[in-house]
């Protein structure tokens, strides 16, 4: 009698274990696309916000538990690859990307897929009611105008603020930013606990100034809002979603495999889907009433500046303006 054949040890999928902060409806498109390619691995999500995929890794620091990171701020792998967690690897077809993509380290010690923008929403129909200007940089914000009429997103609660912020302190300086910061709060209304809801207000003519993310403002605009998209002079504020390997991670070969896929053409294709801004030129996301000029208006961004600064900024930003942030909910 024939024996039944042992399935050969080869042929059992490598699971991989990859923390994200990507949307849930991001997550089987891009698990769908990966396995297809490779056939021999299998992702298994652990996901949750930014803050908190953060928090756990550090908690793990010591023991662990995730193999790769895809869809999590460049800033917060930045501090991970100071603290020695992460795998320095350069996966292949990265000088493809666009230089602002990269770790600028060597090997690479994350690679960036999308990025997210802060800029100022603008009701025209509520403007032209006051008989309000139209700001064109973020200085005019500062204009007795807009005296409580603004709304941003709480940098404490939001990587969208913190990103605006840590902005503002690159392209002004720390001491001038600050100053900048506190003729701000006299026009703000409230900081609110995130990044879309600004745009969202001004779009209902709720508030006549939002700063917030670029993507949530243009798709309010599509969707008919009196809203103008207006990318301030001075320059833009910015993050990216990054990909990396975790040091320590016993599946280096199938984590390797993933850092390859996040950068080709069928990856960005799929962030194309959901950011106008991703790593690999060429790949054209174009959404409706998205402003041309955002992309070339990001700013030279210090992804370790923001990471190793970002508890002592929050700090002092909570410390002095705490008392216009909106309850929580």
């Amino acid at each position: 009698m024939v024996g039944l054949t042992a399935v050969p040890a080869f042929a059992q999928k490598t699971k991989l274990t990859v923390y994200t902060a990507l949307e849930n409806d991001q997550l089987d498109p891009f698990k769908k696309a990966f396995e297809a390619d490779n056939p021999g691995i299998e992702i298994a999500w652990v996901r949750d916000s930014t803050g908190v995929v953060t928090a756990k890794l550090i908690a793990e620091k010591d023991n662990p538990r995730a193999d790769v990171i895809w869809g999590l701020a460049a800033s917060s792998t930045a501090l991970f690859a100071t603290m020695g967690m992460i795998e320095p690897y350069a996966p292949k077809g990265v000088e493809a990307l666009k230089p602002m993509f990269r770790s600028g380290k060597t090997p690479d010690t994350w690679v960036g897929m999308d990025a997210y923008l802060s800029l100022v929403c603008f009701n025209t129909a509520e403007g032209k009611k006051g008989n309000k200007p139209v700001p064109t940089s973020w200085a005019d914000l500062t204009k007795p105008d807009y005296k409580d009429s603004i709304v941003m997103p709480n940098p404490a609660s939001s990587g969208t603020g913190y990103l605006t912020i840590a902005a503002w302190l690159q392209i002004m300086g720390e001491e001038a930013g600050w100053k900048y910061m506190d003729a701000l709060h006299q026009n703000i209304a409230q900081y609110i606990h995130s990044g879309s809801a600004p745009c969202v207000q001004a779009a209902k003519g709720e508030r006549l100034i939002g700063i917030g993310l670029d993507m949530r403002g243009a798709s309010e605009k599509t969707k008919g809002a009196p809203i103008d998209l207006i990318v301030p002079k001075e320059g833009l504020g910015w993050e990216l979603e990054a990909t990396a390997i975790m040091k320590g991670t016993k599946n280096l070969d199938a984590a390797k495999k993933l850092a390859d896929w996040a950068v080709t053409k069928k990856a960005n294709e799929l962030y194309a889907k959901t950011y106008a801004v991703v790593a690999l030129p060429g790949v054209k996301a174009a959404p409706v009433n998205y402003p041309v000029n955002a992309e070339p208006a990001m700013i030279k961004n210090d992804m370790e500046w923001m990471a190793k600064n970002r508890e002592r900024i929050l700090a002092e930003w909570t410390k002095r303006y705490d008392g216009k942030s909106a309850p929580k909910k």
